[in-house]
């Protein structure tokens, strides 16, 4: 079936069954660490980021792919579950993606994932009613050469991309290209620029690819953001951490969220930000995905880190608390 209705964003990228497993500290090489519980959970960068915007009230449609075992089960209940229109290429016999987390005793994780490469999302595999009958696209660039035609079709018909990147994928120029909300990880603009400072790189992106905003997540010290005039530094929420698993993927579901409702760029990463700690305080990708109220609330009473990395030209936004808007 390749009709599709309206839906506020769709989603093409990532998916994974995340087995995540505390331990009290990451093993030393060579040794060997007992456990005492695993959690098998449903993931994946896109996939966790869409689940998160349905939740809070948003009509979503995921692309992707998946084999025909027990974890391609899990993510066709879990879409289910959260009301996700799923568009879904089965490929039989195949293993659905794997990501094995380890999560140390201060919540950070590690990851070890396996794809098998029948699972890449093809261009010839992908409907353009999926993508352009949306109010937003988002993607991890993963499979590349999908993700740039899915971004392309967007762009034709006016709807904003935005991604969510971590590795230089082979083609990964063409893709940015058509992106207009860049937001990756602390490392990526340094290493895709080839320049050490981190305000440089961020700035440098947004001016080689014509973005709307490219913005680097920090972890604790938040994240940094250029909207073409200046540097915007959100701090990131003081929680209790237990798994670091999936603050990315939430973060950028909370970004999304404030760009339909078209709140000012401050409060969007505001939210995002709020978004991410309250996710980092559950086990797994989605565990802490809390409501639009209980974000808003750490929004205007929570506490923040004070931040290692401090901008020479940001703007650290401390305004007054927003209130809760109705989702529309």
């Amino acid at each position: 079936m390749t009709n599709a209705s309206k839906v506020d964003l769709v989603g093409v990228g990532l998916n994974a069954t995340d087995t995540v497993i505390p331990l009290s500290h990451y093993p030393a090489l060579g040794s060997k660490v007992e456990y005492t519980s695993q959690s098998v959970l449903a993931g994946g960068q896109v996939a966790s980021t869409v689940v998160a915007c349905q939740l809070w009230g948003m009509r979503t449609r995921y692309v992707g792919k998946l084999g025909d075992d027990d974890a391609a089960k899990l993510h066709h209940d879990e879409f289910d579950r959260a009301g996700v229109e799923a568009r879904i290429i089965t490929v039989p016999g195949a293993p659905s993606p794997q990501s094995l987390i380890l999560v140390d005793g201060n919540g950070e994780r590690t990851v070890l994932g396996r794809h098998d490469e029948r699972l890449t999302l093809l261009p010839s595999e992908l409907h353009r009613e999926w993508i352009v009958n949306a109010r937003a696209l988002h993607v991890d660039g993963f499979d590349t050469d999908a993700a740039t035609l899915a971004a392309r079709w967007a762009r034709d018909a006016g709807v904003p991309v935005i991604a969510d990147l971590d590795e230089i994928y082979p083609g990964v120029e063409d893709l940015l290209e058509n992106i207009d909300y860049l937001i990756v990880s602390r490392d990526f603009p340094c290493r895709l620029m080839s320049e050490h400072d981190l305000e440089k790189a961020v700035t440098r992106m947004h001016n080689r690819f014509h973005c709307r905003l490219t913005a680097a997540t920090l972890g604790p010290d938040g994240v940094l953001a250029f909207d073409g005039n200046r540097l915007y530094h959100t701090p990131a929420y003081r929680v209790p951490v237990v798994d670091t698993t999936g603050a990315g993927d939430i973060f950028h579901a909370g970004f999304i969220y404030g760009l339909l409702q078209d709140w000012s760029l401050d409060r969007q990463l505001d939210f995002a930000c709020a978004a991410a700690a309250l996710n980092c305080m559950s086990v797994g990708a989605r565990g802490g995905i809390q409501t639009v109220e209980a974000i808003e609330s750490l929004v205007a009473t929570g506490s923040r880190y004070n931040p290692q990395y401090t901008p020479s030209r940001s703007v650290k936004r401390l305004g007054e608390p927003h209130p809760v808007d109705a989702i529309r």
